[in-house]
């Protein structure tokens, strides 16, 4: 027997693999592929995410450059292109709150009402959503829809209690229940802090409505 020939030992052990590989290979197989699978879907993922992060923000880019000269149809296009292509980036609820400004400021209350109901309902920001629920509890307020509007501000967020009950006052004011506006404003100036800029505001629609007698 040369040193290159197998032991009896040695074969027996090949044998146990080449039987092992028959019964589990084709198993070993597929976790090897689910793995490969796996980890070039996590590849996938951080690129497309990379990737659409940029393409979002040169859109955005082109959005505020049609704003600085004044061309409102390109700057709806865009910010309609962000919404609908790039709807879960915070650059698509920015040009949206942008745009119902933009809309509220030239009577568009439909446009204003919808962009401001997309970020409200579809932006994963939280924050955004919040600001987008104040705007939008005001267009409701002069549209005299008190009761939607009012349900748009349950449960504000941390950071936007001011806002909120300051809004409310605002609706129950309209309503015509000055006491309880009074209340809904009392509670806005105790949630804003001495740095809010509402807080002046705040105040002297307090100091406008007469003390209960």
């Amino acid at each position: 027997m040369t040193d290159m020939a197998l032991t009896l030992e040695e074969t027996e052990n090949i044998n146990e693999i080449k039987d092992w590989f028959d019964k589990y290979g084709n198993w070993l197989v597929g976790v090897l592929l689910a793995a490969a699978l796996i980890a070039a879907g996590n590849w996938g993922w951080r690129w497309y995410t990379q990737h659409g992060a940029e393409a979002a923000s040169a859109l955005y880019d082109q959005y505020e450059a049609a704003v600085a000269r004044d061309d409102a149809t390109r700057a709806r296009d865009i910010a309609g292109s962000l919404v609908q292509r790039q709807g879960g980036s915070i650059y698509a609820a920015l040009a949206a709150l942008q745009q119902a400004k933009a809309n509220l400021t030239v009577g568009d209350f439909t446009s204003a009402k919808a962009q401001l109901q997309w970020v409200a309902g579809k932006s994963q920001f939280p924050e955004l959503a919040a600001v987008a629920r104040v705007r939008l509890a005001g267009v409701l307020l002069d549209q005299k829809s008190y009761d939607a509007a009012l349900a748009l501000l349950q449960s504000p967020p941390p950071g936007f209690e001011a806002d909120y009950a300051d809004r409310r006052g605002d609706i129950l004011f309209a309503q015509g229940k000055p006491t309880a506006a009074r209340t809904a404003y009392q509670e806005a100036l105790l949630a804003a802090g001495s740095q809010n800029p509402l807080r002046s505001l705040i105040q002297a629609k307090l100091d406008a409505i007469p003390a209960a007698g």
